[in-house]
């Protein structure tokens, strides 16, 4: 991709993504046709495909939980093709990166609603706390563990007693607290990723 269609096409990504200036459109649409570069030819041409998509949120990102990791995946790849496009890969990264509060709560609600029916479920709730938290060997039961903090998190988390968590369930909680944000899973970077990422990504290209 020559210098002029990148520019051209961070002039448009810049007027339809929010947290990104025109300048840092650009860097990031650098890092992703770099990313492409590495990727196998065949299928480079769709975009950035899920191996290497968790090697990103892996190695630069810190992410290790592999079904929080495909979540995210699912949540960038918006058309669900199986590939992240470069307007995904810039769109991703605006609320992955800079989210307002808001936008993160509807990221996280997205990603923890594992069937999509506005809901996030008992089922759901330990299915994603089963696949996070590490075992003790010593522990008889692990499960009965796992459900004991799914009742905690509905004790606390839905607020009309339906036994599950509706978005607006789950948005009265984080703005009580936010630190419950990731309350089922790492799907955020950390600041001091964040900082890696952009500190790398916003380097002045090189002239050649």
């Amino acid at each position: 991709m020559n210098r002029k269609i990148i520019k051209s096409l961070a002039e448009t990504l810049c007027k339809q993504v929010k947290h990104f200036n025109r300048t840092e459109a650009e860097c990031l649409i650098r890092v992703f046709n770099g990313l492409l570069e590495e990727q196998e030819e065949r299928r480079a041409g769709h975009g950035l495909d899920r191996v290497k998509f968790r090697n990103i949120l892996h190695n630069t990102f810190g992410m290790t939980d592999d079904m929080m990791m495909d979540r995210v995946f699912r949540a960038f790849d918006k058309d669900n093709d199986s590939y992240i496009s470069v307007k995904e890969w810039v769109e991703g990264l605006s609320v992955f990166l800079r989210g307002t509060l808001e936008e993160k709560i509807t990221y996280c609600f997205d990603i923890y609603d594992l069937n999509g029916d506005g809901y996030i479920s008992r089922e759901e709730m330990f299915h994603m706390l089963k696949d996070s938290l590490i075992r003790q060997p010593t522990e008889e039961d692990p499960d009965e563990g796992i459900k004991d903090l799914v009742e905690i998190a509905l004790k606390k988390m839905d607020f009309d007693h339906d036994g599950r968590v509706s978005f607006t369930d789950f948005e009265k909680t984080i703005r009580d607290e936010n630190l419950l944000l990731e309350a089922f899973g790492n799907c955020l970077p950390d600041a001091k990723s964040i900082l890696a990422f952009e500190e790398h990504a916003f380097q002045e290209p090189h002239e050649h």
